[in-house]
């Protein structure tokens, strides 16, 4: 997303005012920014974009209220799709226990219950090693290791090979990861087995949404809702319609990386530059991070009343990637230097999302972005300092969930912030640097923890030495 604004003078007696959401600070110093955050006994339950998750007790230190929002996954991860649920018995209880407790996932028990079912090879042993497999990637799913616990469900599905729900979950942590050919492969095999399971459409749907397939998609949830009755599945039908309506009419162009549709009232010629545009930034970014998609990226150009409608964005962004970057260029006949910045800026969003398995909190997604369409700190450096130095900077923890509810100068202060750290990561340490510590994140570390892997650096020390830098740069 990028936002249209240029920071206040004042803007530090604005910052307290951010916050909304709450954080679980858990005993290792993870932080998970949710919605809203309930004690349900020795439970732990959090609203996420994912949905209802939760963990155990045991792994909270303490929660805070009134941090910034839960991040909405960037593209069709946004959908509020929870995961597949398999129900427990009281007889898996002894496997879910011996593979999860604590707080942590006990591999000693899991290598003993894995030889167990190679040994034997029993139906009961099989089964016992795949719910304790399940139950392990159900907690790392909790934490974000999605990487752990992508591992583990596969192998909780070769005890169970033709289980529908450890086929769909496997198929969910690869939707999760934005891998949406990935996830059909194990989905076209959980329709065979179960044909009349409503969780079978409703990811089917999710994955062609996120291959920028709309009107399969729309038959996928159309499907879903027929079989069963679904929150979840209707809000994300309901989106799909709406770009499906508004994008009825809509031509399109192809390129190597890009399909993009735009409004009949945008000039042709102004489309065939904006794909020309688009490969060239695609060069740039791909020498940058080291990294190619390996999906077509989609691209929708808008009217401005279109795009408000179908994004209904905050008044201050001035364009948006929710997997598909969707643009205003009512009135252009031509590109623009500034409509080119805007491009690579929201292309930047789709090569790091896909680089990092959706797992980039919103600061650097948005700090990065900014960097690559070559926007550098300069005359906001001074505010920023201030803000640091009266202490009322906002914690780079508290910018990594979802910024969709800030006010104007808040977010203009956030934009500023997150571009000033990365920043001086790429000037201080290199694009290499930068580059390993999204390859930390796609492996599903933490960003703080693959911070102190790289750069030797917490969050707090990241800020100090980018205030430092400001201070001798500008």
């Amino acid at each position: 997303m990028r936002i249209c604004l240029i920071i206040a003078a004042g803007l530090s007696l604005l910052v307290a005012n951010a916050a909304c959401g709450d954080t679980i600070v858990l005993k290792n110093g993870r932080r998970i920014v949710a919605d809203s955050v309930v004690v349900d006994g020795d439970k732990v339950r959090y609203l996420t974009a994912a949905g209802e998750l939760a963990l155990p007790k045991s792994m909270v230190d303490h929660i805070e209220k009134g941090g910034a929002g839960q991040m909405p996954s960037s593209g069709a991860a946004s959908l509020a799709i929870t995961p597949p649920r398999l129900e427990s018995r009281s007889a898996d209880a002894a496997a879910e226990s011996g593979a999860v407790h604590d707080g942590v996932v006990d591999r000693e028990f899991l290598a003993e219950v894995a030889g167990e079912a190679r040994r034997s090879g029993s139906p009961g042993a099989n089964e016992k090693a795949s719910i304790a497999y399940h139950a392990a990637a159900q907690l790392e799913l909790v934490r974000g290791d999605m990487e752990h616990a992508l591992d583990d469900e596969r192998t909780a599905l070769t005890y169970a090979p033709d289980n529908p729900v450890m086929l769909l979950d496997v198929a969910y942590l690869h939707l999760r990861r934005s891998e949406y050919k990935q996830a059909l492969d194990y989905l076209e095999r959980a329709q065979r087995l179960a044909p009349e399971n409503p969780d079978v459409p409703k990811l089917t749907g999710w994955a062609y949404y996120g291959m920028n397939k709309l009107r399969q998609a729309v038959a996928e949830w159309e499907r879903a809702l027929a079989l069963k009755p679904d929150a979840e599945v209707q809000a994300a039908l309901d989106k799909a319609r709406r770009d499906q309506q508004e994008e009825e009419n809509y031509r399109e162009n192809e390129s190597s990386h890009f399909t993009l549709r735009y409004s009949g009232e945008a000039e042709p010629g102004l489309a065939r530059e904006v794909l020309r545009a688009l490969e060239a930034h695609f060069a740039a970014i791909e020498s940058e991070l080291g990294y190619t998609p390996p999906e077509p990226i989609g691209v929708i150009l808008y009217t401005q009343q279109a795009f408000a409608d179908i994004t209904r964005a905050p008044g201050w962004a001035g364009a948006l990637n929710d997997g598909r970057i969707r643009v205003p260029v009512q009135g252009l006949k031509q590109l623009t230097p500034e409509l080119s910045r805007v491009l690579k800026h929201e292309l930047t969003h789709s090569f790091v999302r896909q680089k990092t398995r959706a797992n980039a909190p919103t600061w650097v997604q948005e700090g990065l972005a900014q960097w690559m369409e070559g926007k550098r700190s300069g005359a906001a450096a001074g505010v920023l300092v201030q803000v640091y130095d009266a202490k009322q900077a906002m914690s780079l923890g508290d910018l990594e969930g979802s910024w969709l509810q800030l006010s104007s100068p808040i977010a203009a202060y956030a934009y500023a912030w997150s571009l000033a750290n990365v920043e001086y990561i790429v000037q201080v340490d290199g694009m290499t640097d930068m580059e390993r510590v999204l390859d930390r994140l796609a492996a599903g570390s933490t960003l703080e923890a693959a911070l102190r892997q790289v750069l030797r650096s917490d969050y707090e020390e990241l800020m100090q030495s980018t205030a430092q830098y400001l201070r001798k740069t500008y």
